[in-house]
């Protein structure tokens, strides 16, 4: 599915980086950042040009072959990761940040793949989320029709569990992202750091 929507010459969901990601990537410490299922590199692109070592990872080969483009367009440097956000391994305490953009996972496979973003993240580490929760279905302007992959505040509280949160909040707001991503969306939004060692 995701090859196929990224196939087209024009970019699914804009070359423009998501507006939360904007207004908070001043709380993301500089070094190593993985940013999940990134699809076509705008928000990757965004993070290395403010001079961050991003890793790009997503399921579709067709999306990251784009995000390199747009890097190179950005005259950015973008490294790439092909894989499964279900399988994916990040490390153990291999990462200053790790960005998530609305990337659309079941309940119980989001909830192992959280725990496994906690031990990725370095002591000091921040993890920044924007989400659709359940009220995004009366919308219907983006994320699908699964109720399963929607996220609440209380649920990412006890998914995270270890970090500490400085933003979170479910909130109504415009989001203008490309195709798929266009109108009044019902979303979460959160940042959240790893305590410091010691």
């Amino acid at each position: 599915m995701w090859d196929e929507r990224f196939s087209s010459d024009d970019y699914a969901y804009g070359k423009e980086p998501n507006d939360f990601l904007v207004e908070w990537a001043h709380s993301l410490p500089p070094g190593r950042v993985l940013s999940l299922a990134e699809g076509e590199g705008r928000n990757a692109v965004f993070l290395a040009a403010q001079g961050r070592q991003v890793t790009a990872m997503d399921s579709s080969k067709v999306g990251l072959e784009k995000a390199r483009r747009l890097a190179a367009e950005r005259g950015v440097q973008l490294d790439t990761l092909h894989a499964e956000l279900e399988t994916l391994e990040p490390g153990i305490q291999q990462w200053d940040a790790v960005v998530s953009i609305f990337a659309p996972l079941a309940h119980a496979e989001r909830r192992i793949l959280h725990r496994k973003v906690v031990a990725a993240l370095k002591p000091g580490g921040v993890f920044l989320i924007e989400a659709y929760t359940p009220a995004q279905l009366a919308y219907g302007t983006g994320g699908g029709s699964d109720p399963d992959t929607k996220i609440t505040a209380d649920l990412l509280r006890e998914e995270l569990d270890g970090l500490q949160f400085l933003h979170l909040v479910e909130i109504e707001r415009e989001v203008l992202e490309g195709r798929y991503h266009t109108g009044r969306s019902a979303v979460l939004q959160a940042v959240a750091q790893k305590p410091a060692a010691g």
